[in-house]
C-alpha cells in the first residue's frame, strides 16, 4: 500500500532549507497539510528572515497542497506554543512532528566557549524538547502521534571538533527511548532520524563529487516511513545516499564479582569477558538493567525477587 498523509497535519521544523524542506516537501506531496517552522538564520544561529520558509510553502500551494509558514525560536517556549496554537486553529490536530532545526558552532573543546555550547544545546535538544512538550498534549488527546528526533553520526559515534553538536545529538536517543515509552499508550510513536546529507551544514565538509550522492531528498523517505501510520518506534535509523540501517544500543551479558572479588583488579582482569558479546541484548527500559543485575545476584544467593523474569 502507498504510505499516504491524506487527513494529516504536520509541523517541519528547520524546514526553510535542506532536509527540513525535503521532508516538508515530502510530506506535503502525499496529501499532508504542513507547517513550515524556520527561523531563517545563518548555520551558526545568527540573523533571520523568512524568505527560505515562504519559498517552501510556495512550492506546496503551487503543487495543490497546504501550507504556511512561521518563523517560531523552536527554543523559545512562547513562539512555539503561537506555533501550535496557529496551527490548531487553522487545521485542528496535529499528527506528525519532525524536529530537524539546527546549528552548527564547531571548535575543540579546548577552544569551544561555554556559550556556544549551551546555544547548540539550546536549539537541538531543547528546541526538541520545547516542540515535542507544545504538541504532546494534543498529540495524547487525539490518541495519534507520530515524532522524529533529529540525531547524527556525531552524536552516536563522535566527531572531533562537535562536542556541543554531539552531545546534543546523543540526547535525542535519551529523548527517544522515553518518549516511546510515555507515548505508547496512546499511539505516539517516537523515532530518531540520524542522517547524513550536503545541507548547509555540511557542504564545506564535502568533496564536490559527494554532494550530488548525499542529496536530502534521498533521506526523506525514511522519514516518511518513520512517521507513517504504520511505522515504527524506537528505532534509530541511519541514512544517507540512499542507504538505510538501523542503529541499535546493546548489553554485554556481563560478570557478577561477589565479595572480597568484587575489586577494581577483578573488573581489570575479566574485562574481556565483561565485552564478550555473546548473549549481548536490547533492554527495554531502564528498569530492565536493574532486574537483569538483581536477578543474577540474587540467583547466586538463592533469593528470590518479588517479580519475573
Amino acid at each position: 500500500m502507498d504510505i499516504r498523509f491524506d487527513g494529516r497535519v504536520a509541523i517541519v521544523t528547520g524546514a526553510g532549507v535542506g532536509l527540513g524542506r525535503s521532508h516538508a516537501l515530502g510530506l506535503a506531496a502525499r496529501g499532508a497539510k504542513v507547517v513550515i517552522n524556520d527561523l531563517g538564520v545563518s548555520t551558526s544561529g545568527e540573523g533571520g528572515s523568512s524568505d527560505a520558509a515562504n519559498s517552501v510553502v510556495d512550492e506546496i500551494r503551487a503543487a495543490g497542497g497546504e501550507a504556511f509558514a512561521h518563523g517560531a525560536d523552536v527554543s523559545n517556549e512562547e513562539q512555539v506554543r503561537d506555533m501550535v496554537d496557529q496551527t490548531m486553529k487553522q487545521w485542528g490536530r496535529i499528527d506528525v512532528l519532525v524536529n530537524n532545526a539546527g546549528i552548527l558552532r564547531d571548535k575543540t573543546f579546548s577552544k569551544m566557549s561555554l556559550d556556544d555550547f549551551r546555544k547548540v544545546v539550546d536549539v537541538h535538544l531543547m528546541g526538541s524538547a520545547t516542540c515535542c512538550h507544545a504538541c504532546w498534549p494534543i498529540m495524547r488527546e487525539q490518541k495519534y502521534g507520530r515524532i522524529v528526533l533529529t540525531s547524527s553520526a556525531s552524536g552516536i559515534y563522535g566527531n572531533f571538533g562537535q562536542a556541543n553538536y554531539g552531545a546534543a545529538k546523543a540526547a535525542m536517543v535519551g529523548l527517544m527511548n522515553v518518549l516511546h515509552l510515555e507515548g505508547a499508550r496512546d499511539d505516539i510513536r517516537v523515532n530518531t532520524l540520524a542522517p547524513t546529507a550536503a545541507t548547509r551544514m555540511t557542504e564545506e565538509l564535502l568533496p564536490p563529487q559527494a554532494l550530488e550522492l548525499l542529496a536530502p531528498e534521498k533521506i526523506t523517505p525514511g522519514l516518511l516511513y518513520l512517521v507513517s501510520e504504520d511505522g515504527p518506534s524506537r528505532v534509530i535509523l541511519g541514512a544517507g545516499a540512499g542507504c538505510f540501517a538501523q542503529t541499535r544500543v546493546y548489553e554485554t551479558e556481563g560478570i557478577l564479582l561477589e565479595g572480597s572479588t568484587n575489586t577494581p583488579e577483578s573488573v581489570a582482569a575479566q574485562f574481556d569477558q565483561i565485552n564478550d558479546p555473546i548473549n549481548q541484548a536490547e533492554l527495554q527500559d531502564a528498569f530492565g538493567q536493574t532486574r537483569k543485575f538483581a536477578k543474577r545476584a540474587a540467583d547466586a544467593q538463592g533469593l528470590k525477587l518479588p517479580w519475573g523474569e
